[in-house]
């Protein structure tokens, strides 16, 4: 179950990471930079960690749903992207994927 919790916190990461590199404009602004760099490190260690217990495909599976939900989730919140009902329906749906790999596992 650990592995679980620890591949959920490294998808965070990973959204962490994707933002933050959107808003380093090139890797150019060193905040974000530094920002992109530690979430890059934290969520490639926790995947790694997560795949001693978890398959590689459903551990990057998850990794990547949990990480592109919460990037979205994030940009239509703070505004960077157009908030819709479809958007929503959908990243619903990638939970729910994300919630079935962990039933079937």
């Amino acid at each position: 179950m650990f592995a679980w919790v620890v591949l959920i916190v490294s998808g965070v990461f990973e959204s962490v990471w994707a933002t933050a590199l959107g808003k380093s404009e090139g890797l150019s602004k060193p905040v974000p930079d530094i920002i992109f760099i530690v979430g890059l490190a934290l969520s490639m260690a926790g995947l790694a960690y997560a795949m001693r217990d978890i398959p590689s495909s459903t551990a990057y599976a998850v990794w990547v749903g949990v990480g592109a939900a919460l990037t979205v989730i994030y940009a239509m919140i703070s505004g960077a992207e157009a908030f819709s009902l479809l958007r929503v329906l959908l990243i619903c749906g990638l939970i729910a994927c994300v919630i079935g790999l962990k039933l079937a596992h």
